[in-house]
């Protein structure tokens, strides 16, 4: 039974049920993949942090409840983010290592490493939201339009 893949997606549709969760998720598929090849060698890029972590004051969240993108500056991180926001088994992991969803510290090793160029000024969190069309529409043009006044050339995903 350890050998087996861990069957992810059927958990996942059944936590989401046992929330109390009316349709399952459905999970995004794309024709065409949202990606780029990276214009010039690793060791020359600028890099970008994202999380899904929200700001600890939560002010990522208008009067409505609707959370928006948010960013920080790298070098003044929160010490945690918030994180209590977001559904998963909490008695079996918990979010207090920030470096796990926000790796700024050994991001920053390895730029010193030159394993690429550097951090960006600032890092950026991205709501988890069930909406596809939200995240397509709202999230990531804005997440878009900060990475490219960062001067940024390729971003790392780190999400809870």
């Amino acid at each position: 039974m350890a050998d087996q893949p861990v069957p992810y997606m059927e958990r996942t549709r059944l936590y989401y049920r046992a929330l109390g969760y009316e349709s399952d998720y459905v999970w995004p598929a794309f024709a065409d993949v949202p990606f780029a090849r990276l214009q010039k060698p690793l060791a020359r890029s600028t890099i970008a942090l994202l999380t899904t972590a929200s700001p600890p004051d939560r002010g990522n969240v208008d009067s409505s409840g609707v959370r928006h993108v948010w960013s920080g500056l790298v070098a003044d991180p929160p010490e945690r983010p918030f994180t209590d926001n977001v559904a998963w088994d909490k008695e079996s992991t918990h979010t207090r290592d920030r470096g796990s969803y926000l790796p700024i510290e050994v991001a920053t090793a390895l730029a010193g490493e030159g394993v690429f160029a550097g951090l960006a000024a600032h890092f950026h969190g991205i709501p988890t939201e069930y909406s596809q069309r939200k995240t397509l529409d709202v999230d990531a043009p804005q997440v878009l339009a900060r990475l490219r006044a960062d001067g940024a050339d390729a971003a790392i995903l780190s999400p809870l």
